[in-house]
């Protein structure tokens, strides 16, 4: 049993202390945060874990093996560090830090420490995610062509990251895991409506060499929300939806066929294929439950994570050329 400390209880550390505490494989040990009200609200639901105010008593407690970071963005790389240097295996919250020279030092120091080292970019361990990756590794698609992803809603607002560090690690994370590889460069937009000079609306386009691109629309200000991915490729595509629960993802066999030879090319370039629309089946499992027994069997097994801090430094590359980019009006940033 891998004990566990979560630190940060506000939007999303009590979900990581409800599943730590609920998994087989973890003990929730400790939670951790400044704000009184809110370990005393999350200390009546688990008695059994202690109750730490200063970060300094998760470092020396030696019965805690791990340490789950949700606080905001700019002190994760601090904690992480401490954590690790203290010789606690680390579980971070997304984004893993707020720039690449940070995320850097924390790849570099959990590789010096032997330590375990994860970015919790849960929608890697959802069903529908890993469906559309052993789909895609199938080949079945064909050549990937483009991917479109829409992040929108009307969301909470931020005071520390702009709406591209907010809501961007989720998909970019997805697609990096999708495709496996770095995009070639990157340019972005993003606009400011609500003051305090941080974008709520954006786009950000990745360019992946090969004919295939990536877009991304992340929005704190629609009046509907939409979370969906859309994989169009030469044979099929296929579409994820998590806001529908019953079929979340779909795949198409529908699209063009381009004419290859010159005697059709004087004629019909492109001719259009409909077929079937296929929902495959997936596994019920909460994606965070599946993530939380992961970071306890790669601990167990000194095993590295499907979600690295090196996967988590990428996702922070693709972040920061991004802001660069919006900075630029839209110039296009090289990787």
């Amino acid at each position: 049993m891998i004990r566990v400390a979560v630190v940060g209880l506000g939007y999303w550390g009590p979900n990581l202390a409800r599943n730590f505490n609920a998994s087989s494989r973890t003990v929730l040990q400790a939670i951790c945060d400044l704000n009184e009200s809110r370990m005393a609200t999350l200390a009546a639901s688990y008695p059994k874990a202690k109750i730490c105010r200063d970060f300094k008593e998760v470092l020396s407690d030696p019965e805690v093996d791990a340490v789950a970071i949700a606080t905001p963005v700019r002190t994760h790389c601090e904690l992480a560090e401490a954590a690790l240097s203290a010789g606690k295996h680390v579980l971070v919250e997304k984004p893993m830090t707020h720039s690449v020279e940070t995320a850097e030092e924390l790849v570099a120091l959990a590789k010096e420490k032997g330590l375990v080292c994860m970015v919790d970019h849960v929608f890697i361990y959802s069903p529908a995610i890993r469906k559309m990756k052993e789909i895609l590794d199938s080949g079945q698609l064909g050549k990937v062509f483009f991917i479109d992803s829409v992040r929108i809603n009307l969301g909470l607002f931020q005071h520390d990251v702009n709406v591209v560090w907010d809501l961007a690690p989720h998909d970019i994370s997805i697609v990096y895991y999708l495709v496996g590889r770095l995009p070639r460069s990157v340019a972005a937009f993003g606009s400011v409506h609500a003051g305090e000079g941080i974008e709520d609306v954006a786009y950000v386009n990745l360019d992946f060499g090969d004919g295939l691109i990536a877009n991304f629309h992340v929005n704190w200000l629609s009046p509907v929300k939409v979370r969906h991915i859309l994989v169009g490729a030469s044979r099929k595509s296929m579409m994820y939806n998590d806001l529908d629960a019953s079929e979340p993802l779909k795949i198409y066999d529908r699209g063009v066929v381009v004419n290859g030879d010159a005697e059709t090319r004087r004629g019909v370039l492109i001719d259009y294929r409909s077929g079937d629309v296929l929902s495959p089946h997936l596994e019920r499992q909460e994606p965070l439950r599946v993530m939380v027994d992961h970071f306890a069997e790669c601990i167990e097994r000194s095993a590295k994570p499907l979600t690295s801090a090196e996967e988590g430094l990428h996702v922070v590359r693709i972040l920061e050329a991004a802001q660069h980019s919006i900075k630029a009006q839209g110039g296009r940033i090289t990787l």
